[in-house]
């Protein structure tokens, strides 16, 4: 099989992942197409590991290795990720990420009903 078969599929599946990226307002939705895109990655990995093997007499398979390594960090990735994201919809009621802002935040980007004074000694 040649290399641009599967290269060209993990273009696909990056560019999708990326515009899923982009384009999505949901926080799961988001995590799905980031995972997306570390598969094309992965599948890349995979089939430069094994193109390289046929050319080089040893086979260190180093590529195999960093694709089990990408695959641990991305169960470790997506696990706090969807905690964070259930926190905070049961906080706020919401996963979308444009109406999602800091705490302390009120809708015009101003202060809560919190003056200096109180935050200061809140602080303190």
């Amino acid at each position: 099989m040649h290399l641009a078969y599967p290269a060209v599929l993990s273009a696909l599946l990056f560019c999708t992942g990326l515009y899923g990226v982009l384009a999505r307002r949901n926080a799961i939705l988001v995590l799905m197409s980031v995972e997306l895109m570390l598969n094309a990655v992965n599948l890349n990995l995979v089939a430069f590991d094994v193109w390289l093997s046929r050319a080089a007499e040893e086979t260190l398979h180093s590529g195999q290795a960093l694709t089990l390594f990408t695959i641990a960090i991305a169960a470790a990735e997506i696990g706090i990720g969807l905690a964070i994201v259930l926190a905070v919809h049961r906080n706020r009621g919401t996963s979308d990420i444009d109406k999602l802002r800091d705490t302390a935040e009120g809708p015009d980007g101003e202060d809560s009903g919190t003056s200096a004074a109180e935050k200061a000694e809140a602080t303190a």
